[in-house]
Order: C-alpha cells, then sequence, then structure tokens
C-alpha cells in the first residue's frame, strides 16, 4: 500500500435530521448519492485499485457509487465489519451534539475499542496487494484511522470528515 484515501459515506437521513447514526441502518439521500457520484468523479485520477468498505448500507451504496465513477468493479469491493462505524448505544437515534463524550455512555463503543480496530483495519490493509486503496466508512471511523496513522493528530476535537469527501491519509 503506497496511498491510503478515506471517504465518509454521503449524507444519510439521520444525518440530515442531525441524529447520532452510529450502527443503526439509514439511507442516503439523494443529496448524498450526488455527493458519491461527485467523489467518484474526482476519484478518477487517484489510481484506486483497491476499495474496501462498512457493511452498513450508507457505506456500501457510496462505495458502489463510486466504484461505478471509476469503472472499478463492484463485486471486487470489500465489505469489512472493522471499518463500520463506532457504536453510540443509547445515543442512537437522539440529536446530535458535537461536544458530548461519548466514552461517558455506559452501552457505547469504547475510544480504545475503536482505536483498535482501526490499527487492525491497517494491518489487513497491509496485507491487500494493492497500491491505493480507498476506504469508504464513517466520521468516527476515520478520525480513528487518521489518528493511528499520526498519532499527533488527536482524534477528538479536530477537523471532521465531511459527507463524500476523498482525503489522502497516507
Amino acid at each position: 500500500m503506497k496511498h491510503l484515501y478515506f471517504c465518509r459515506h454521503g449524507l444519510s437521513q439521520l444525518n440530515a435530521e442531525g441524529k447520532w447514526a452510529g450502527s443503526t441502518e439509514t439511507p442516503l439521500t439523494t443529496e448524498g448519492r450526488g455527493q458519491a457520484k461527485k467523489a467518484g468523479e474526482e476519484a478518477k485520477g487517484l489510481g484506486i485499485d483497491y476499495i474496501i468498505c462498512s457493511p452498513l448500507s450508507r457505506a456500501q451504496d457510496t462505495a458502489k457509487i463510486v466504484a461505478k465513477e471509476i469503472n472499478y468493479p463492484e463485486h471486487d469491493i470489500e465489505v469489512n465489519s472493522l471499518v463500520v462505524e463506532r457504536h453510540f448505544g443509547s445515543l442512537e437515534g437522539t440529536t446530535w451534539d458535537p461536544d458530548f463524550n461519548i466514552d461517558g455512555i455506559s452501552d457505547a463503543e469504547p475510544l480504545d475499542t475503536l482505536l483498535e480496530r482501526a490499527r487492525l483495519t491497517l494491518n489487513h490493509l497491509k496485507t491487500v496487494d494493492a497500491d491505493t486503496i480507498l476506504v469508504v466508512s464513517h466520521g468516527s471511523f476515520g478520525r480513528a484511522l487518521r489518528h493511528v496513522l499520526n498519532p499527533s493528530v488527536p482524534f477528538e476535537k479536530v477537523e471532521r470528515f465531511e459527507n463524500a469527501k476523498i482525503a489522502k491519509l497516507l
């Protein structure tokens, strides 16, 4: 792996409603599908030769739209539960608050567990025979991946990933 890109899924229904989604299934909105198409158009020159995505439909749908735009075979997309969004426990479906301490929620996935999934993902991606990998996932997972790659970038209180914007991580 020479290059690693990250793309958060397109705008979902719960995103549009300003609610915590986490591991809750929520479909892409029409705007989210358009964002994914634009991300795919922007990815055409990146030479992506491997796509891995979360099993949640909003990430899978985004990955499929991007894949279509770059002529990547949809059946070659790796769906992997390591890159699923953080589970927010009892917060899921409630009004989103960017300053909320998720680690204070007893039934939410602890940050240490999320960071370990990011480490395991990177170890897995090192075994993939590809030069340029795109991870299509979720905001919290993307921040965890970025933090594991560059520990000087804190997980919390940093720039969040916008919906369906491709960011270079490596």
